[in-house]
């Protein structure tokens, strides 16, 4: 199972780095489209995104049934809530999660329903967003909970939640200092460091500062640009525009 996890293998050999998409837009296809374009893992978005079918009690073990390589849990605040997310992610004696689904073996490579049960605490990824004070505050302590895989900063909340948003895109010193803490303490902790980005070249850049997990585009970001990008280019420039009016209006007389 754990080579069927590309995040996992990476976090367990070599540098550990990967780079990932956000899904906003509902769709397996979306998934599937994502995936063939060369990104090393998809995160399904069901805190922001428009997708509903994850939504429903309790979301960890649904997620993970349906064949997830992972879960990534934002608003995590505390030791508590840490070690909540790991007993909801992990099979006893590790967690409390329960045992029956059919669905998630053909998302390894069809293992069966028994090694899927006896290779899921070690293979799966259990993920702390770090977004808040208090979990930045309480970072060194999460990073110490048995069963938690990576440290993965959310920057827009994170800002938010100090007293420094993002604005424009530019990042307040004390938030920048806070996102190498995040990372720093994942280091010493001997855990995976995550982070969200924008853009290809900040994803290269958290990337060369050593995060490991680094998303790299969003596709309800990247959809509406490509093709406003693509409809600019086929109606050419302003000259152009008013050259083709000019010769219409010169014909017509």
């Amino acid at each position: 199972m754990q080579a069927a996890n590309r995040v996992q293998k990476a976090l367990r050999t070599g540098s550990g780095l990967t780079f990932g998409a956000w899904q906003m837009l509902a769709g397996s296809n979306i998934s599937r489209l994502i995936a063939r374009s060369g990104f090393d893992w998809v995160v399904v978005d069901t805190e922001h995104g428009n997708i509903d079918g994850l939504k429903q009690i309790p979301p960890i073990p649904r997620a993970l049934d349906a064949g997830a390589h992972g879960i990534i849990v934002p608003w995590l605040n505390s030791v508590e809530d840490a070690k909540s997310l790991v007993s909801s992610a992990k099979f006893p004696p590790m967690g409390q999660r329960g045992f029956g689904s059919p669905f998630a073996m053909e998302k390894f490579g069809g293992v069966t329903q028994t090694e899927y049960l006896q290779q899921a605490n070690e293979s799966l990824l259990t993920i702390a967003q770090i977004e808040t004070r208090d979990a930045l505050n309480n970072v060194d302590a999460i990073a110490k909970v048995p069963g938690i895989d990576v440290l993965f900063c959310g920057p827009f909340d994170l800002g938010n939640n100090i007293g420094h948003p993002i604005l424009d895109g530019t990042m307040h010193e004390e938030l920048k200092e806070a996102i190498a803490k995040i990372q720093r303490v994942a280091k010493e902790n001997q855990r995976g460091s995550g982070i969200y980005a924008v853009s290809g070249e900040q994803a290269r850049e958290y990337a060369d500062h050593g995060y490991q997990m680094v998303s790299v585009a969003t596709d309800a970001t990247l959809l509406p640009a490509s093709m406003q990008s693509a409809l600019t280019a086929a109606k050419g420039s302003y000259v152009h525009s008013a050259l083709t009016m000019a010769k219409g209006a010169f014909r017509s007389q």
